[in-house]
């Protein structure tokens, strides 16, 4: 089993309810909350709206563009009726192109982007690695229309610049990766990929400047000089954390998305696709930072900043070193359990891993202090209360 998938079940922030299916816990639900807010503030502040489209989507969204009959989604039908007339939702291109066909009559109205945070059902034939693959996932799918390919291009390095952030931002360093399109564009395609032994792609990767090519498409072997600048390329495992498509005019074309240039001409809409699983960011983090002992959350995206352990019958010094941090809005899980030994409530806390341990006892309230230990550290140290600062 996955690291990601040992330590999430294990430390209840995901319940698998079936193979490629969780469900987010209490904590698990924090985590994705969490990166869910980095992706909102770095996708608005590239003029990304955001909006919530349906699950179920109708067969006549899809017969157009030739995807209704693919088997990648999950089809829906009544008991009573012979054949489904709905998909769960596993892509929106072909919904949010129809919604913009009642909004986009001009240039004027170009360009425009919307996403959404929503649940994608997928029928995936090899679900496993815990988070890193499965059937039913929470997913922000971002698109963009333009009048133009130059003004694509141009959001299209707005979104590159995006990602990055938001990868950075949940503690991640992601690889910007020539890919194939596959069954969303013909064109090729962006891939944001994180170097880990357990990923399921292989990257062609240049050590010096960081070029890289899915070996799906690459025509580079081991030691070939890298086309930017020369140096021999690598071999490396990676997960794919995000991607982003230059759909052009496939979607629009088909569905009959048109606009009106300067010169009253009709045109098709140019569009682009761009997607991040948020489970997938989360089971990444896990299996790139954690330990023997269980997982090392970054504090952007952690549960809770301060993990709070009572220990020795200290519960009234603790419920008040509890209220105290709400107070400064701390973020605190507080651990009052009476049935659980100190070495289980350390176990646990390593497990859980949040930034920051903080320790009462009757040994740190005789020197009138907190023990406090950094997860991603061995060290203990401790702090009178009142100088505590978190």
């Amino acid at each position: 089993m996955a690291i990601n998938a040992q330590y999430l079940i294990r430390g209840g922030l995901v319940f698998k309810n079936s193979a490629g299916v969780y469900s987010l816990l209490p904590l698990g639900w924090r985590v994705i909350q969490k990166i869910a807010n980095i992706i909102r503030e770095e996708i608005n502040a590239i003029g990304g709206q955001e909006l919530l489209m349906p699950t179920l989507i109708e067969k006549k969204y899809m017969e157009p563009t030739a995807r209704w009959d693919l088997d990648v989604g999950y089809f829906a039908k009544a008991k009573s009726e012979k054949e489904a007339g709905f998909v769960l939702g596993w892509s929106h291109e072909e919904v949010l192109t129809t919604i913009a066909s009642k909004y986009i009559s001009s240039y004027k109205d170009l360009p425009f982007s919307a996403y959404q945070i929503q649940t994608k059902f997928r029928h995936e034939a090899r679900a496993k690695s815990g988070l890193l693959r499965g059937r039913e996932f929470m997913m922000k799918d971002l698109y963009s229309f333009h009048s133009s390919q130059k003004d694509l291009d141009l959001y299209y390095e707005k979104a590159r610049e995006a990602y990055h952030k938001i990868f950075g931002r949940c503690g991640l360093k992601a690889i910007y990766t020539v890919a194939a399109g596959g069954i969303f564009t013909d064109k090729f395609t962006h891939e944001f990929q994180v170097l880990s032994p357990i990923g399921e792609d292989t990257i062609m990767l240049c050590p010096g400047c960081n070029y890289a090519e899915n070996i799906e498409i690459s025509k580079l072997k081991i030691d070939d000089p890298c086309p930017k600048c020369g140096t021999k390329v690598i071999e490396e495992k990676s997960i794919e954390v995000g991607n982003i498509f230059d759909n052009g005019t496939k979607y629009s074309a088909a569905l009959g998305l048109e606009f009106a240039d300067e010169s009253g001409n009709k045109q098709p809409v140019v569009m682009g696709a761009y997607g991040i699983g948020l489970g997938r960011v989360m089971g990444t983090v896990v299996e790139i930072q954690n330990d023997k002992d269980g997982m090392i959350w970054p504090e952007s995206i952690a549960p809770y900043k301060v993990h709070l352990i009572s220990l020795d019958g200290t519960d009234e010094e603790s419920e008040k070193m509890y209220r105290d941090l709400q107070a400064k809005n701390v973020e605190v899980l507080y651990d009052d359990r009476d049935d659980k030994t100190a070495g289980e409530k350390f176990a646990d806390a390593d497990l859980i891993g949040c930034p920051i341990r903080l320790v009462v006892s009757k040994k740190t309230l005789a020197h009138n202090s907190v023990e406090i230990k950094k997860r991603s550290s061995k060290e203990t140290q401790l702090v009178p209360i009142d100088n505590l600062e978190l």
